[in-house]
């Protein structure tokens, strides 16, 4: 469509979740054995749990529990260069029922540009990517931001490529509108793309900030109407940079999110936009060129710090929005962050040939007791998403191995308290199961 496209990541480039890595699970001596995990048989298909709402994150039914969502979904052998399959969506099951929670592959389901995309000009869109999700409308349900490739013919402005998906007690039904971007919040000729999720004005709803043109932020106030419309939207903020990166954390904690801005995809370098009253409007802390940055509570007491992963190593900012800079030699261009221990310090996850967890402490980040963490299977792997799936207040590593398009293994370890992951993955699933799936 001419955009960038980010595709969602429960954690890309600023967060206490994951990004792009290695993968696997590790025992407690901080290792272990590389035997590529088993995936079994597809599990039968499940119902959605329904839900009554919730404030949880990534909840789409609203039944309390955390729903994964899965991008560039493995192609049958057959079509292997056909169109986008869609979006795929694995539900969190056992709230309330006394059983184990967490995902539940066979509680699946499939968001097919056909059956669930607004048409454009009575077209469906052949692109269908997940970028952003949060709750929009104030229901108690997570909605789902896509990208999408309305047809434009290169003249003039172009036309809005996102949409939304509202959740419901079913999940994410029915079919997606477009995202309203009032013509006066606009600027240039650049698709309208990159949305990150966040309450900016400290007002309890959720906003959307969406990249411009020419270094300057759309900021879309909610909460939104299912016809996909903000209740206000300015003239565009000043950015540092052409890239907003989410999801928004409040990284000074005065009660406004914030976002990260870089100044371009790839290495590059990248500065805070601090929340406030009017939205995100004031830009804070620079931070050095990196492949990736997250954030996170390294050391107790702390407020937020950044780690900035390049080449050539790792460098932290500590206690943001100050630019008070420490180091730490660490391998892995992509970083990410996430307390797998439950102790409500962050641990500092490095990637590059291999991925490794640095076990935060009392006084900061420690390399001592690392663990490293092998592939589930063989081929390429990286990691999804570092979140909380079962509701035991430790975050679970979810990643992803590729043996080409139409192969793939999807593994969840969970956080431990002792290990910081266990050993084993504690489900796997492949994403053709969503292959051939009415919606």
């Amino acid at each position: 469509m001419g955009g960038r496209k980010a595709g969602i990541r429960a954690g890309a480039a600023i967060s206490c979740v994951l990004l792009l890595g290695g993968c696997g699970g590790a025992g407690n001596n901080g290792s272990a054995r590389r035997e590529p995990a088993t995936v079994a048989k597809a599990p039968a298909q499940l119902p959605v749990p329904r839900g009554k709402g919730s404030k949880s994150a990534d909840d789409f039914n609203g039944d309390g529990l955390r729903d994964l969502v899965l991008n560039d979904l493995a192609k049958s052998p057959d079509d292997a260069h056909g169109d986008d399959a869609g979006i795929g969506i694995v539900y969190g099951t056992g709230a309330g029922t006394g059983t184990t929670h967490g995902l539940a592959p066979g509680a699946r389901q499939l968001l097919n540009p056909a059956r669930q995309a607004a048409r454009t000009k009575g077209r469906s869109p052949a692109v269908f990517d997940a970028e952003a999700s949060c709750d929009l409308d104030r229901d108690g349900f997570t909605d789902l931001v896509v990208s999408t490739d309305p047809p434009y013919d290169g003249q003039g402005r172009p036309p809005v490529p996102l949409q939304i998906l509202f959740g419901s007690p079913a999940g994410l039904t029915g079919r997606a509108v477009e995202l309203v971007i009032p013509a006066a919040a606009r600027a240039g000729n650049d698709w309208p793309d990159q949305p990150v999720c966040g309450d900016f004005d400290g007002d309890g709803a959720e906003d959307l900030v969406v990249h411009a043109s020419d270094g300057r932020l759309s900021y879309l106030r909610g909460p939104f109407t299912r016809k996909g419309a903000p209740r206000a939207a300015g003239k565009p903020l000043p950015s540092p940079g052409t890239v907003p990166t989410g999801p928004a954390l409040d990284v000074n904690r005065d009660g406004y999110d914030d976002l990260l801005v870089r100044t371009a995809e790839g290495p590059a370098t990248s500065a805070l936009v601090l929340g406030g009253p009017a939205g995100p409007t004031r830009t804070g802390t620079a931070l050095p060129s990196g492949i990736d940055v997250a954030l996170g509570p390294f050391g107790r007491g702390r407020a937020l710090d950044a780690a900035v992963g390049s080449m050539d190593g790792t460098s932290l900012r500590y206690d943001l929005p100050t630019a008070v800079r420490d180091s730490i030699s660490t391998p892995g261009s992509v970083l990410d962050a996430g307390d797998f221990d439950g102790d409500g310090v962050s641990e500092l996850v490095s990637s590059g040939a291999e991925l490794r967890i640095l076990r935060g402490r009392t006084t900061g980040l420690s390399a001592t007791g690392m663990v490293t963490v092998p592939p589930p299977a063989r081929g390429t792997t990286r990691v999804l998403t570092v979140a909380d799936f079962t509701g035991d207040g430790r975050a679970d590593l979810v990643v992803r191995t590729y043996d080409g398009e139409t192969k793939d293994t999807v593994a969840v370890y969970a956080g431990s308290k002792e290990a910081l992951v266990t050993a084993k993955p504690t489900v796997t699933f492949s994403t053709s199961e969503f292959l051939g799936m009415n919606s």
